[in-house]
């Protein structure tokens, strides 16, 4: 029980750090996912965020997050760089890249993540346009219509 009114303490702490980050530097959707990602992490059974700097793992959440979203890249809306994130929670790049590291990989986080990605990833991503047909990817766009029409009534 002890352990489990640390975790919900730690999360709220999590939740108010990447909040104040992004009221500052980004936006709604991400605010959520880092919520979200927060969440998720306290359920492991091993919990990451017991052991180190609160500071470290509020970082690296917005920085897993930021990059498989484009984050970094300053083409895309909203736009932060890794010294914003690292300069604002006041931790270092290598250490807080090596965090987010972590957490990707204990989510299988990626490009065009279901889970993870914001609204204009979902929005833009290609992969829900492809569909694997005879072992071969296919843009179902460009199939026949009785052939889209097929794929949608399966769900595909």
């Amino acid at each position: 029980m002890k352990e489990k009114k640390m975790i919900e303490e730690k999360v709220q702490k999590l939740v108010e750090m990447t909040t104040a980050f992004c009221r500052e530097y980004l936006d709604e959707d991400y605010k959520q996912l880092c919520e979200k990602l927060i969440m998720k992490m306290s359920r492991k059974r091993v919990v990451p965020f017991l052991s180190g700097r609160m500071e470290i793992w509020a970082a690296a959440v917005v920085y897993a997050l930021g990059s498989i979203n484009f984050l970094f890249d300053k083409s895309f809306k909203p736009y932060a760089t890794a010294d914003d994130i690292c300069n604002f929670f006041g931790t270092s790049k290598s250490t807080t890249s090596q965090k987010a590291q972590v957490i990707r990989n204990m989510f299988k986080m990626g490009y065009y993540d279901g889970e993870f990605s914001t609204h204009h990833m979902k929005e833009n991503s290609p992969f829900p346009n492809f569909v694997m047909i005879n072992g071969l990817i296919v843009d179902k766009r460009h199939l026949p219509p009785e052939v889209q029409e097929m794929l949608k009534r399966e769900g595909k």
